[in-house]
């Protein structure tokens, strides 16, 4: 934001530089520099060459870099991105300043995948590939082991449609959204259906994806809450899979390659793989009959209870809200949804946590039969619209600006040449 030149109002609080620095944790320098991105505002001293702030606006900026950093005082704001697309407030969050569980529950996937790449919804679109970038995909995902994991299967095949793509390194936004349109489509198409002779390849996403993933015939409403889980996960800010997408667009790598930077982060435990850690819980506990002992067992192993907690909500994620609501419409989604609350209540005995998003995922895909990496896949191929939109976003900012520079900690040189170890 610019310098205003008005008089603060009588009631406005205001800081000196000195003072916003010390309440954000950062140099001086630093707090110009939130200024310059658009993250804080600043008016001159009446007279003077100093600038002042709003204690309201510098404290709310210190409680979100407190909050993306996990707790580290100014460590937040370096690495903060401006973004139009996603915004996550109190417990709620926002696609392009829309409420995106309002979104999810009244749009497909697509619509709201195209919502966030224009900002125009277009009703009753979909997605569909060409039969050149579907066939180099089968055949180079085909030719994997088969133990070979859901992350990188779509990994691989959007390395094939890479190859089979002329025109990738065009990175026009006609061109990007060209891609993106096309390349989600045969990154589903590109998985190996369960039940083959039901394979489909047209009509909304979520009935394609969920041949991939479950032998059993789908009702309305299992779709209807496959496909408001993609909407759900399109993208949630700078997650660390969509940092690397950015960071691989600063590059100017083409959309695919910035995917696969995605994918390659995604495949983490701590990231896009834990919905099949509370996958397996589940089933657990549906096994047992009884949460407790599972928890003891988790607890006492020195491991995290999967699919609780969530760094950027105090209650429950609101993603798990949204998709719960929905299972409970499904009959025998049942047993996994009580399962689940067991889950929550025995451990909020000792710790005030709630279900996330990877819980609820949990069970929509136990209660379909899928396997436990089904939630991975449902996860990979709704965050690809949300890396698609960042890469465009990414695009359009001065190339390679997502450059930090290293804290050299190592032995002060010049340190003399190595010697070469003796023999034995």
């Amino acid at each position: 934001m610019r310098d205003q030149d008005a008089h603060p109002g009588p009631a406005e609080h205001r800081l000196s530089t000195k003072e916003a620095a010390e309440l954000l944790g950062v140099k001086p320098e630093t707090v110009y520099a939130y200024v310059s991105r658009g993250q804080l505002s600043s008016r001159r001293v009446p007279g003077g060459r100093g600038s002042t702030f709003d204690a309201k606006e510098v404290e709310t900026l210190a409680r979100r870099n407190r909050r993306e950093s996990g707790g580290s005082p100014g460590s937040g704001g370096e690495l903060s991105v401006r973004t139009r697309i996603t915004f996550i407030d109190r417990d709620r969050y926002y696609f392009r300043g829309v409420d995106a569980t309002e979104l999810a529950a009244r749009h497909s996937y697509e619509e709201i995948a195209e919502w966030l790449w224009t900002g125009q919804l277009h009703p009753g679109v979909t997605f569909t590939a060409p039969d050149s970038s579907v066939q180099a995909a089968r055949r180079a995902v085909d030719a994997l082991p088969e133990h070979t994991s859901p992350t990188d299967r779509l990994r691989v095949a959007a390395i094939a449609a890479a190859a089979a793509d002329p025109l990738r390194f065009d990175l026009s936004e006609e061109s990007v959204l060209g891609t993106a349109r096309t390349l989600i489509p045969t990154l589903v198409a590109g998985l190996p259906p369960v039940a083959r002779d039901r394979r489909r390849d047209d009509g909304p996403l979520a009935h394609r994806l969920w041949t991939r993933l479950s032998g059993r015939k789908p009702d309305e409403a299992s779709l209807r809450a496959l496909d408001t889980a993609l909407g759900l996960l399109v993208d949630h800010d700078l997650a660390a899979s969509t940092l690397a997408v950015r960071v691989a667009a600063s590059a100017r790598a083409h959309a695919y390659a910035a995917v696969s930077a995605g994918l390659g982060v995604l495949e983490g435990p701590l990231h896009g793989a834990a919905s099949g850690l509370a996958h397996k819980l589940l089933l657990d506990v549906l096994d047992r009959g009884d949460a407790a002992p599972v928890i003891a067992e988790e607890l006492r192993a020195g491991r995290r209870v999967p699919g609780l907690g969530h760094r950027l909500y105090a209650g429950e994620d609101p993603r798990a809200r949204a998709l719960f609501a929905l299972l409970e419409e499904i009959p025998r989604a049942e047993p996994a949804l009580l399962a689940a609350r067991d889950i929550v209540a025995t451990t909020t005995r000792h710790a005030p946590l709630h279900a996330n998003v990877d819980l609820a995922l949990a069970v929509l895909t136990a209660s379909s039969g899928m396997p436990s990496t089904a939630g991975e896949t449902v996860f990979a191929a709704a965050r690809t619209a949300g890396w698609i939109a960042h890469a465009l976003e990414e695009y359009g900012e001065r190339p390679l600006r997502m450059r930090p520079s290293g804290l050299y900690v190592g032995p002060k040189p010049p340190q003399p040449l190595p010697q070469p170890m003796p023999e034995q």
